[in-house]
């Protein structure tokens, strides 16, 4: 299964989540540190849905870009 994840820029670092996975969460220093502590954050987070007997939900988010028209300052 293929999950959407969520990347957002802080003042000093990158942090990540999962709109299908509540509750799993990972931040980097980088992008690729976060997207390495976000597979694995997954990898996790899932190990524990299984162990406790939680069914695994299915992706149902859905990403996409769109142009937005932006002035001239």
């Amino acid at each position: 299964m293929k999950y959407a994840i969520v990347i957002e820029k802080a003042s000093h670092n990158y942090s990540a989540y999962l709109p299908d996975l509540p509750g799993c969460i990972s931040t980097g220093r980088t992008l690729d540190e976060v997207r390495r502590n976000i597979q694995e954050a997954i990898e996790l987070h899932l190990e524990g849905m299984r162990k406790d007997g939680e069914p695994i939900p299915k992706p149902t988010t859905r990403c996409e870009y769109v142009d937005a028209p932006v002035e001239a300052a």
